[in-house]
C-alpha cells in the first residue's frame, strides 16, 4: 500500500475512508497521534533544532523499516 497524506479540503469524516486521501479514518487518527508524541517529546527537550530532530526520526525509520530483522 502506498502512503497518500491528508489533502486539505479534500479529505472526509464520513464513513470508514477518507474520500480525499483513501485512508482509513484509523490510520488517519493513529498517525495523527504518532506526530502529536513526537512534538511533545521534542516540546519537552526544547530542541532548538527540530528540522534535524525531523530528519533523524525520518531516517530511522525508514531504516529500521528496511533492517529484515
Amino acid at each position: 500500500m502506498k502512503f497518500i497524506p491528508c489533502i486539505p479540503g479534500q479529505c472526509t469524516e464520513d464513513g470508514t475512508h477518507c474520500e480525499g486521501c483513501g485512508r482509513s479514518h484509523v490510520e488517519i487518527s493513529e498517525t495523527k497521534g504518532m506526530v502529536k508524541q513526537l512534538v511533545s517529546f521534542a516540546r519537552k527537550q526544547d530542541y532548538d533544532n527540530i528540522e534535524d530532530f525531523a530528519n533523524f526520526v525520518s531516517k530511522n525509520v525508514v531504516n529500521k523499516f528496511q533492517d529484515p530483522a
